[in-house]
C-alpha cells in the first residue's frame, strides 16, 4: 500500500511558539517528526519590507492528517496571518514514509 505524506512549512516568531506548536502536533500524533530550523525571514507586510528572525518548522504528517495538523497550528499560531503551507510529498524511502504513517494513524 503507497503511503502518502505531506510536509507542512510554518514559521514562529520565538524559540517557545516553535517548542509549544511541536509539542502539540506530536503528542496529538498530527506529526511523526517536527523540525525547527533558525532562518532570517524577508517578506512584505502591511506595504513595507520587513527582515526578521524566526524558526521555520518542518512538519512531517500523513496526507489524512494535514488539515487538522494546519488547524491546531493556527489555533497555537501568534500571528494574525501565519505561514501554513502543506506540501505533498511525492516520493521518499519506503520504510520512513511507513513509520510516518503509523506514528500519524488516524482512527475513524
Amino acid at each position: 500500500m503507497e503511503e502518502h505524506a505531506t510536509l507542512i512549512m510554518t514559521t514562529v516568531a520565538t524559540q517557545a511558539d516553535a517548542e509549544t506548536i511541536a509539542a502539540r502536533l506530536l503528542e496529538q500524533g498530527l506529526a511523526a517528526c517536527v523540525q525547527e530550523i533558525s532562518v532570517t525571514s524577508r517578506y512584505r507586510w502591511q506595504g513595507e519590507v520587513q527582515r526578521g528572525a524566526e524558526m521555520l518548522l518542518l512538519v512531517k504528517t500523513a496526507a489524512a492528517a494535514a488539515d487538522e495538523a494546519m488547524r491546531a497550528i493556527e489555533a497555537l499560531h501568534a500571528y494574525d496571518v501565519p505561514e501554513i503551507l502543506a506540501l505533498p510529498v511525492t516520493g521518499g524511502l519506503p520504510a520512513y514514509l511507513q513509520w510516518l504513517a503509523a506514528e500519524t494513524r488516524r482512527e475513524a
